[in-house]
């Protein structure tokens, strides 16, 4: 069986100019990183087009360690409504670091579904990520300036400072540090940290602006503390945002790549699922519609998570109506919800598949709460026996769902034929069906309260001392109609990792509630989740080499 990495050096590119050219865009309209990548320039949005066409979401069911294919199925499906005729883009998040040298790889598809070229999409691409970085620590050195200085000190009290430091890497050691050190010419010293950078705030504003203008007055509106005196301090009292928003004049452009089977994709911005609002930008999504029939997306984790935050808070601030939901869903996923050890998903379990089903129901469900129905994409492994996937195309025909085995993994494009004939159906039937869960009008601890009970299947959620009054310190700030952005584990429907499949009369903790006033919504932190990640034990690190050739290995 082939790797990943030898599958995507074998295929044959087209020039990204041709690329362009599928989506009726002229050479001199792109700014090209090479032969294979370009920056697209903003202009090209039309709001008309964006109106006609058609917006799928691909989700999952809750994450198992055996990995469920979610990308690798939404190219699959782009390239399979290629094949049929119908013009379509494939629009999804760019890859981290931290997961690409930590545990999960990296997020360019798989088998004979990839997006390409895959080595530099996994890695430094066209430097997104460094630029949102750079931007997030320009206003973190501002800010630590202006403590130092004695002209132009705003009065800023160290210890309400929230603002920390960002590193496209996986390292706990940075999460709570020590700064200023060493005397008085060397900064004030306070407490602070590190965050990943795909959970910066400045990620999520890039991922939601609408142009530079936006873009500026979103990086003005980032909080980062009080004075003395209790008055509220911005990024824009700093004057930062000009300056930060010069970082991003690139980054702020989604960036056009390729399918194996030469698909347009749009890849940009990448905020975790888990941690921030885990889809792509708004702007590339628009860009998409825009220039193809049919746009197929995808959303961080699983439909509590992902697909949660794509419908409450990128929809509702886009004012996109996605017009269909494929749910993925695998087998070996469902037999480790129905309790089977990640050492036998490989071995025919049709008793552990049956009990698995419970947490497909509730993701069917979830999808459902927002008016939208369903189509499961069962993607098939060579382990999956026949009396396995009878016990899930049964269930699914029962409770009258529709679905299709997926197989792009092996087969790319033929392997989805099935599931994109249903979703161009679905997209073309659903054209206004769209419902939001909540109305961000609605106070803070009732938007949580409604995502907990209605999507975590929860049976209540409690509030630490330290989240109270940052409810309270919310509601003074005016911010207490924003959408919330729930950070939860991904690994349970719960806030805690070991409760798997479908767990029930359980509680949400929220330990604390930051404040994105620029992305413009909330962040509960629910149970012990962080926001900057640690390598595992043995790090996918240790695998990755490059030889004298500049070939790489271990890359996946």
């Amino acid at each position: 069986m082939k790797k990943d990495i030898d599958i995507a050096r074998q295929a044959k590119m087209l020039h990204i100019k041709d690329i362009a050219s599928k989506l009726g865009i002229d050479k001199n309209n792109i700014e090209m990183y090479g032969k294979y990548k370009a920056k697209l320039p903003l202009s090209l949005i039309d709001y008309e087009k964006i109106r006609k066409n058609r917006l799928i979401l691909v989700t999952a069911i809750t994450p198992t360690p055996a990995g469920e294919g979610k990308t690798t199925t939404s190219i699959g499906l782009a390239q399979a409504m290629n094949k049929l005729g119908h013009n379509t883009t494939v629009v999804l998040r760019e890859p981290s670091l931290g997961p690409v040298f930590g545990i999960k790889g990296g997020a360019a598809g798989g088998g004979y579904s990839q997006v390409i070229p895959m080595e530099d999409i996994n890695l430094h691409f066209t430097g997104d990520f460094a630029a949102i970085e750079k931007s997030h620590n320009l206003l973190s050195a501002l800010i630590d300036n202006n403590l130092q200085s004695k002209n132009r000190n705003l009065n800023l009290d160290p210890r309400t400072i929230k603002w920390k430091r960002v590193m496209d890497m996986n390292e706990r050691a940075l999460r709570n540090i020590v700064i200023g050190l060493g005397g008085k010419t060397q900064g004030v010293p306070r407490e602070t940290g590190f965050n990943i950078t795909a959970a910066s705030e400045i990620m999520a504003i890039l991922c939601l602006a609408k142009n530079i203008e936006d873009l500026k007055e979103k990086l003005g509106n980032i909080f980062i503390g009080y004075t003395y005196e209790k008055k509220p301090i911005y990024a824009k009292d700093l004057k930062a945002n000009g300056a930060m928003a010069v970082l991003l004049k690139d980054a702020i452009k989604p960036n056009l790549v390729q399918t194996l089977e030469n698909t347009p994709a749009i890849i940009h911005g990448g905020p975790f699922a888990n941690i921030a609002q885990g889809t792509n930008s708004l702007i590339a999504t628009k860009m998409g519609l825009s220039l193809s029939d049919f746009v197929v997306t995808e959303a961080g984790f699983a439909s509590e998570l992902g697909a949660e935050k794509f419908f409450n808070i990128k929809a509702q601030y886009g004012n996109l109506t996605p017009n269909a939901a494929v749910l993925v869903a695998t087998i070996r996923a469902l037999k480790y919800h129905g309790g089977a050890s990640l050492k036998e998903l490989e071995k025919n379990n049709p008793d552990a598949v049956q009990k698995g089903l419970s947490n497909l129901d509730k993701h069917i469900e979830n999808l459902e709460i927002f008016n939208i129905k369903p189509i499961v994409a069962i993607n098939k492994f060579s382990s999956d026996t026949d009396e396995e996937i009878a016990v899930v195309t049964k269930h699914l025909d029962k409770i009258g769902i529709n679905y299709a085995l997926v197989d792009s993994w092996a087969k790319g494009s033929e392997g989805a034929i099935d599931l994109a004939q249903i979703v161009v159906e679905t997209a073309n039937s659903c054209t206004g069906c769209f419902t939001p869960l909540y109305d961000f009008n609605w106070s803070i601890e009732k938007k949580i309260e409604k995502v907990a009970k209605k999507l975590y299947g929860a049976k209540a959620v409690e509030y630490s001392l330290k989240a109270r009054k940052d409810l309270q310190t919310i509601t003074n700030l005016g911010l207490d109609k924003l959408p919330v952005c729930i950070a939860k584990t991904q690994k349970s429907l719960s806030d805690k990792p070991s409760l798997i499949n479908r767990p029930t009369g359980f509680i949400v903790n929220i330990r604390e509630i930051e404040i994105a006033a620029g992305a413009g919504f909330v962040i509960p932190i629910a149970g012990d989740i962080m926001r900057m990640p640690g390598l595992p034990e043995v790090p996918s690190a240790e695998f990755i080499d490059i030889d004298n050739e500049g070939n790489i290995t271990g890359l996946s």
